[in-house]
């Protein structure tokens, strides 16, 4: 291994990557919290102990993460079996309404739920013109935040949940109606105990969430309900409370680990498995009681509605002028695209949407290009260092991104001979890092498995023919995992166009994202011409994200069903290119051939 110059070169990197942006800040901020002068101390966690409002922010973190977990199982379970289990009219229509999340998420939501629903929102005010003495601060606190995250955070059991309900063996739903069980038995105790995995990942998935929670309680929360995250980030801004931030920070990166260990366990008290050697594909499932069934479709569409009405309204009053905004009217007379020719032409107002784009797209090109040779290694040099080396890459997903974001933020507010002497800390840099690193976890498993997938035998031969390690990876293996790099390059850009959590805590004055400047037009006194721009962003941001998803899955589904992405039959050895094997059975296919819908 440490024969080639070009290992031993991303060797080094990549130690100095762990050290500097993975170990060292979150260590440091350990110190500071418990060691600020180099003697132990634990006037961090009195502080703590003795501020009411950093005790009730816990308090309603945790409340949160528990309640979230709940209601966003509830909701998300309920909305995967309408769609891909039970046979309800419309279901693809449903499935639109409720994939929105996939384009429509974080601080966009958040804003986009405050200008409807909020004091000063369109229904609100709607509703107050029918009853004046109706409280205009309905949608704020604990429901408002719980309701807005339950259906923002669906979109892992559209996915994950969704997957895994497509690969049920229908064999086992049909035997266990043969034995007289009825529709509702079988759901319990048939097809639910299979996705007993996935569903203790999206319950992971959304317990963590709801723990480190900021836009919603920021944007909705109101003075009554503030949260762990919103407590970090107002400490922070403080030199003199900053040991109170990190001993907050500390406090949600061990709850998630703990979470985290605490599933994990309960994940291997049992799980289920269909044992057929082939297993049939699942059919819909009829509700055989008329008032259950009448019942499931009100809630059905009633959801639908609740997914889509802020969506739509976002969309039409996009295209509304400023008096219809604030007065909340809806009519074709008021329609005009003013306010994309304001975002559009004027650069303070499209200068935040650049520069989201820019931090996104060299954080996604970043984080795969710098992981495609790492993936690599690891998976050609096995060996204790590389395990270590992996598990270190995946600190970031058991660490809140307010930890992270906060150790780079103490820990190179200062020059530091880790990063040449140095300050990253009010710098455009320091965001683009923390950017990457987030995504370092993600981007290793994708990569990771695409590389997994590539037939070996091509790189053996390479290397017989005398080709080096650069080229071999060069001119075979990059252009076989190309595809799903891009792949996975594109859903990192998506993730972080919008991102907030992070950006809070480390965005350049000058060159303040997306996320940022929406938020600022949530606060009170923003201009109605403020409230329109978000309106233009929103929609911006779902043509970008849904185009990125088209090109994404789009692509693959097209190359899937392409004629090069079918199997073809194992050539004879020896024998001629066009003659296929007759001692194989039909069907049969080279690991090459499998291969082949990743190109």
């Amino acid at each position: 291994m440490l024969r080639s110059p070009a290992v031993v070169i991303t060797m080094t990197v990549l130690v100095w990557f762990i050290a500097a942006f993975l170990l060292w800040p979150n260590a440091n901020l350990l110190v500071q919290t418990f060691f600020p002068d180099g003697q132990f101390t634990g006037r961090a966690v009195e502080k703590l102990m003795s501020s009411e409002r950093a005790m009730m922010s816990l308090g309603n973190s945790f409340l949160l993460a528990v309640t979230l977990a709940l209601t966003v199982n509830a909701v998300g379970i309920f909305i995967v079996l309408v769609t891909e289990y039970f046979r309800i009219r419309g279901a693809k229509v449903l499935w639109l309404g409720y994939a929105t999340t996939f384009i429509y998420g974080g601080i966009v939501l958040a804003a986009g739920y405050k200008f409807i629903y909020g004091a000063d929102g369109i229904v609100t005010k709607f509703l107050a013109g029918i009853f004046p003495d109706m409280d205009r601060t309905w949608f704020e606190g604990f429901f408002a935040v719980l309701a807005v995250m339950t259906f923002a955070t669906t979109t892992n059991h559209m996915l994950f949940l969704g997957s895994a309900i497509r690969n049920v063996d229908f064999q086992t739903i049909e035997a266990a109606r043969n034995l007289g069980a009825s529709s509702w038995t079988i759901l319990r105790r048939v097809v639910l105990p299979t996705l007993k995995p996935t569903l203790f990942a999206v319950t992971i998935l959304s317990f963590l969430t709801g723990l480190g929670a900021l836009s919603a309680p920021q944007v909705l929360g109101g003075q009554d309900f503030e949260t762990i995250t919103p407590m970090i980030l107002t400490f922070a801004n403080s030199t003199t409370s900053r040991d109170l931030a990190a001993l907050l920070a500390l406090v949600l990166g061990v709850a998630t680990i703990a979470m985290l260990s605490v599933m994990t366990r309960l994940e291997r008290g049992g799980t289920y498995h269909s044992v057929a050697k082939v297993a049939a594909p699942l059919q819909k499932q009829p509700i055989r009681d008329r008032g259950a069934n009448i019942a499931v479709h009100a809630v059905a569409y009633v959801l639908f509605l609740i997914y889509v009405f802020p969506l739509t309204l976002v969309v039409l009053y996009s295209c509304m002028d400023s008096a219809a905004i604030s007065t909340g009217v809806l009519t074709l007379d008021r329609f005009t695209l003013e306010n994309y020719v304001r975002v559009l032409s004027q650069q303070s107002a499209l200068k935040p949407f650049i520069v989201s784009i820019v931090y996104s797209a060299l954080a996604a090109i970043i984080s795969v290009g710098g992981l495609l040779f790492v993936t690599r290694l690891m998976l050609k040099y096995r060996g204790w260092l590389m395990s270590a080396l992996e598990y270190l890459l995946h600190i970031p997903w058991i660490l809140p991104a307010a930890m992270i974001a906060l150790g780079l933020l103490i820990t190179y507010d200062r020059p530091n001979p880790l990063v040449g002497g140095f300050v990253l800390s009010g710098t455009v840099v320091i965001l683009l890092l923390a950017f990457v690193i987030v995504k370092v976890p993600f981007t290793l498993r994708m990569l990771k498995a695409a590389f997994s997938s590539v037939n070996g035998s091509m790189e053996e031969a390479a290397a017989i023919m005398g080709a080096g390690t650069l080229y071999t990876f060069r001119r075979i293996l990059l252009p076989a995992v190309l595809p799903a790099a891009a792949a996975v390059a594109a859903l990192n850009f998506n993730n972080l166009l919008d991102d907030y959590d992070t950006a809070v805590f480390l965005a350049h004055p000058l060159y303040q994202p997306l996320g940022l400047q929406i938020k600022a037009n949530t606060d009170g006194g923003a201009s109605v011409e403020a409230i329109g721009n978000t309106f233009v962003y929103t929609v911006l941001l779902m043509v970008v994200m849904g185009t990125v998803m088209y090109l994404v899955y789009g692509r693959l589904n097209r190359v899937r069903r392409s004629p090069r992405a079918r199997r073809v039959p194992l050539q004879r050895v020896g024998g001629d290119a066009g003659t296929p094997n007759a001692d194989l059975p039909e069907g049969a296919t080279t690991e090459e051939s499998s291969a082949a819908p990743l190109r």
